[in-house]
């Protein structure tokens, strides 16, 4: 996983680059938690170009990271999410309370 960090901003990104099963969900959720508890962003972008697979580890690796930036007044959206993600996010109800950025919107963070 590649992070980035624009302080003008307070902008900080995920690219995702694996899988997201339990393990490998495990280990990005301990890295997500260090950098947001460090930056203290304002918002919160998981890049999921990369990602070809999730189960439902995924779901709950993005609600737990949208739960602590929420509790400090911050916003997470996601950016590059296939039409195959979209679908399952949809089902769990993701949707209603995290965005996907469209992409007139995708420049400003890339």
């Amino acid at each position: 996983m590649n992070v980035k960090h624009f302080m003008e901003d307070r902008l900080l990104v995920f690219e995702i680059t694996e899988e997201l099963d339990h393990h490998v969900c495990e280990i990005i959720r301990r890295r997500a938690d260090y950098e947001i508890q460090r930056f203290m962003p304002k918002k919160v972008v998981f890049d999921f170009n990369r990602v070809v697979f999730m189960d439902s580890a995924g779901i709950g690796l993005v609600v737990g990271r949208y739960k602590t930036v929420n509790g400090f007044g911050g916003t997470l959206e996601m950016i590059h999410v296939s039409d195959k993600l979209k679908r399952v996010f949809e089902m769990a109800g993701i949707l209603k309370i995290i965005p996907i950025i469209e992409d007139r919107e995708k420049e400003k963070i890339s």
